[in-house]
């Protein structure tokens, strides 16, 4: 499927939402009513469902080939006054219809795995999940942040089985290594939940700096990973 054609696609699964959802796709938002918690129905299921399949691949590479490909996932909705904060941010007119076609991370999905290399198997595996779309992508691996921000995002549709149809509903997925990990959270709660006008000088010439040195753990533990299976695979022995 083309981007016009997935577009034209999700405009109209998004406006099927919308109408179970509430009658006026314009009335104005509110996260009290109980059309918002029918709304937010679609994003939790479709996390669900994604997490389910995460879950399953996660315990088929451990059990069925022994690596450990994911370590951990993790999954949230945004909370509804984030959501509410977003579309002021943004500028956007606080209805119902601008809720579910331009925020895009209402729902959240978080795989955390070993290796660099895994960001990329793991993308790859995601692509080949039936009837899951794809919407957007963007490297932020191979591309980081100015900030040193690094993580690979995924914007996908979900397909919700419903008793009488099937919905599409989209779900952000970012994919990263423990150590990325690690140095986003820290970054998270700095930039998000510190007072900034309270922050030392220098803490984000500092915060990159760890970045680097993060980036060069990542590619040294990938280094280390490769010369230990190729000794294995060539019957070497491996010293510890």
């Amino acid at each position: 499927m083309n981007i016009t054609k997935m577009e034209e696609f999700m405009r109209e699964n998004d406006l099927m939402i919308i109408e179970r959802c509430i009658e006026n796709k314009n009335e104005k938002l509110d996260v009290k009513e109980e059309p918002f918690e029918k709304l937010m129905f679609f994003y939790k299921s479709a996390l669900k469902q994604l997490e389910l399949q995460m879950n399953i691949i996660k315990d088929e590479f451990k059990l069925i080939y022994n690596y450990d490909l994911i370590d951990h996932i993790d999954t949230r909705i945004k909370e509804p006054k984030s959501i509410v904060k977003k579309m002021e941010k943004k500028k956007y007119d606080k209805t119902y219809l601008n809720l579910i076609e331009k925020i895009n991370d209402i729902a959240g999905i978080r795989i955390v795995c070993t290796l660099k290399d895994d960001i990329f198997f793991i993308r790859d595996l995601v692509k080949q999940i039936p009837d899951i779309h794809i919407l957007k992508e963007k490297d932020y691996v191979t591309n980081p942040k100015e900030s040193g921000y690094k993580s690979y995002h995924m914007l996908v549709s979900v397909p919700i089985f419903l008793s009488d149809s099937v919905v599409d509903t989209k779900v952000e997925i970012q994919i990263r290594t423990i150590a990325m990990d690690f140095w986003a959270s820290l970054e998270h709660d700095i930039h998000y939940k510190a007072d900034r006008a309270k922050l030392p000088a220098g803490i984000d010439e500092e915060m990159f700096a760890c970045a680097e040195k993060i980036a060069e753990i990542d590619r040294q533990m990938q280094d280390m990973y490769r010369r230990i299976a190729d000794a294995e695979a060539n019957g070497d022995a491996v010293k510890k």
